[in-house]
Formats: C-alpha cells, structure tokens, sequence
C-alpha cells in the first residue's frame, strides 16, 4: 500500500518541471573509435564552473593493448596523463571552458587500437535553484509525506538506475576487450597449428624419402 500511496502523491502532484529538475543532475556519454597507428585524436568538452568532469578509457583491441592519454585544462594545463595503459579513469573539478583529452599512438607504426571511452558530467545544470520546483506543486498540506522526501527517493533511485548504467557500460567494455583478445589468440592458435602442421608433413616427407634412399641399391646387376 505504501507504493501505491506513493506513486499516487507522484501522479498528484509533481509536475513536468520538477521531474526535469529533478532528473538533470548528471550527463554521461559514451564512444568507441578506432585510432589508427602512428596517429593521435583529441576531443573536447565544454565544461561549467564548479561542475565535475570524470573520463574512463579502456583499449579494447590492439598490439599491446596501450595508449598514451592525458587530459589538459582550458588553460593549457596538464591534469592528468598516462603512459602506454591499457585502461584508466580519471576526475577532475573543473573551471569554465573547453577541456581537452587525447589518446596518441604515434609510438604504434603498425597497430591499429580501438578505444572505448565514457564521460560523466556532474554539477551541469544552468544556474537553475534546485528549490524552484516548490513554486509549481501546491496542495503539500494535505499530502502525508513532505515532497523533499519524495524528492530525495526519486534522486536516490535515479543516481542507483545511473550508477548500474554506467557499470554495465563499463562490463561490455570490458566483455568487447576480452573477447577481442580470445579471438586473436584463436586466430595465432590456428596460424600456429598449421605452420606445424605443414612443417611435420615436410619433415616426414624428408625422412621418407632418406629412409627409401638408404635401402635403394643402385648397383647394376650384370647379366
């Protein structure tokens, strides 16, 4: 009864705009490319004052699974940087402007890599004050539970809903790696197995061959 109660006081009483409030706390966003070798690609994100700016990467194939990141600020500054990893997650708090991010392979002159990465994007709202839902729900007096409690649920469900989305994001990165990985040790596995195979064959064929040369007499008999 307590869920029918509560979804009851929902359809009541919050409006369209503060489900909207409510719900825009946070952004994420992910992509996956390819990086061909001996080449670097940047990306950029504009960023509000006082918000909160989190990049996960991961190689997902590739020799050697690495790449070179590093992360600078809208002043050029650098905030963070990794040498030839296969993963890694960083986060920063961040000042007005657009941020850059780059992934290099230059030091590939062969390998191509495909790269996953996932941005989360906190504090983005535009100056709104969270309390302005207040001005268009009335009839609180009558309800038996405070819309701020209404309102913390329906936060806390939805930061939970987001946390499971983002591991789950994170889990087929993870699934796409692996499975890149098995499906490159079967390809050397089978280029493998036939190498030896081809080998064996000619090797037996050899000793064939020696064996029948050591029994065959070449003398001629004379009649």
């Amino acid at each position: 009864m307590d869920v029918v109660r509560v979804l009851g006081l929902l359809l009541l009483c919050l409006s369209e705009r503060f489900l909207v409030v409510a719900f825009s706390q946070s952004l994420d966003s992910d992509f996956t490319f390819t990086l061909p070798a001996g080449r670097k690609e940047c990306f950029f994100q504009t960023m509000k004052k006082d918000a909160s700016l989190e990049i996960e990467y991961q190689v997902l194939d590739g020799a050697g699974l690495d790449v070179d990141f590093y992360l600078s600020s809208p002043r050029g500054h650098i905030l963070a940087s990794d040498h030839r990893k296969s993963d890694g997650v960083h986060t920063v708090e961040t000042e007005e402007g657009d941020y850059m991010f780059c992934f290099d392979n230059t030091f590939s002159a062969v390998s191509e890599k495909i790269i996953f990465f996932e941005l989360i994007l906190d504090n983005m709202d535009d100056g709104e004050d969270p309390e302005d839902w207040k001005e268009y729900v009335h009839g609180t007096d009558l309800l038996d539970m405070k819309l701020e409690d209404i309102m913390d649920t329906i936060n806390s469900v939805k930061a939970r809903l987001g946390k499971s989305v983002q591991i789950q994001t994170v889990l087929r990165a993870f699934e796409a790696r692996d499975r890149n990985l098995q499906e490159s040790n079967y390809e050397r596995v089978n280029i493998w197995s036939c190498t030896n195979l081809v080998v064996m064959v000619i090797v037996s064929g050899i000793q064939v061959y020696l064996l029948r040369s050591l029994f065959d007499d070449k003398r001629k008999t004379r009649t």
